[in-house]
């Protein structure tokens, strides 16, 4: 554990908290007074969550409910990652920019693509799948991000007669392929463990450890999301404090698909284990049950989360 204090990890900001609720004048703001500004975590929020919205606008609202930070859906702006120009990707950093918060990195790597699959035994396809990945780093690098999240369920899927072992095979050496270029362009993959009504591969933190060790990069990592550990062997604090040394991104959500907060799952025992560990990443919300709409959903869980940060205790070093 870092001898950072309790004091330190309190006095981080996230990123462009000034500019952002210098923002106002939108029908939807959700901008909140000075007192209230986060001021110990890192928020941002995934861009799928609000639809069609024009990516402009998804930027500013985030900024106003108090993001510093935004996590893009590659298959929201192209679902094929190469066809975005180096102009689109110019517009979305300065857009990210003037609206006062950070791409902080890329998630749903390989959805809606076409011939792509991590653990396929055809040594082609994950060979077009390692080099898709390395596309996918530099993208994330255009837009100044730095973590790039490898969830994508059905791209990872053992297919049938592929066994564990050489499932992980398959992934380690696709990984292994693309690390060049994403230590080339200072980006980081975050191994994604899901639950087992998603995925059959990679399903609890230690799997996504196990296979972070064969990949044997220090741009390879964990991120830990709340929805799967449900299903995980551990108690979720227990998997943070286990796995810490290892988790670069969070994704916060309730195991009922929506925000933090708008469910049953407690965030004060999380949060507490990520300050326990000096957590120094993003806590970001990913929500897969759209009801309550882009407002509701963006709004509340940042509201829910630093309430809950007001709850944990400073921890003695």
């Amino acid at each position: 554990m870092s001898t950072q204090t309790r004091r330190t990890f309190l006095k981080r900001t996230t990123a462009g908290i000034g500019a952002a609720f210098a923002l106002t004048g939108s029908s939807t703001s959700c901008a909140v007074s000075s007192t209230d500004r986060p001021t110990e975590m890192k928020y941002s929020i995934c861009n799928e969550t609000f639809g069609d919205w024009p990516q402009d606008k998804i930027f500013k609202f985030a900024a106003e409910c108090g993001y510093g930070g935004v996590e893009i859906a590659p298959f929201t702006i192209n679902t094929d990652v190469t066809k975005i120009t180096a102009e689109q990707r110019a517009t979305l950093r300065k857009q990210a920019e003037q609206a006062g918060v950070e791409i902080v990195g890329l998630h749903w790597l390989l959805a809606k693509t076409e011939g792509l699959h991590l653990t396929s035994p055809d040594p082609q396809v994950r060979k077009k799948t390692a080099v898709y990945l390395g596309e996918l780093a530099k993208f994330c690098a255009d837009l100044g991000g730095k973590v790039t999240v490898f969830g994508s369920p059905k791209q990872r899927d053992l297919m049938p007669g592929v066994s564990r072992e050489d499932g992980m095979k398959y992934a380690a050496e696709v990984f292994r392929s693309a690390m060049p270029t994403f230590q080339k362009h200072n980006v980081i993959l975050a191994l994604e463990p899901l639950g087992t009504e998603t995925t059959n591969f990679i399903i609890t933190a230690a799997d996504g450890v196990e296979l972070a060790k064969m990949v044997d990069s220090p741009n390879c990592k964990l991120l830990l999301d709340c929805k799967a550990m449900v299903t995980d062997t551990e108690p979720m604090p227990e998997l943070i404090r286990k796995y810490g040394s290892w988790l670069v991104h969070f994704h916060a959500n309730d195991p009922n698909l929506q925000g933090p907060g708008m469910g049953k799952l407690d965030f004060v025992p999380i949060f507490q284990a990520l300050s326990d560990i000096d957590y120094r990443g993003w806590v970001s919300v990913e929500v897969f049950d759209y009801t309550p709409g882009p407002e509701r959903l963006a709004r509340e869980s940042i509201e829910y989360m630093r309430k809950v940060e007001k709850k944990v205790k400073p921890t003695s070093i």
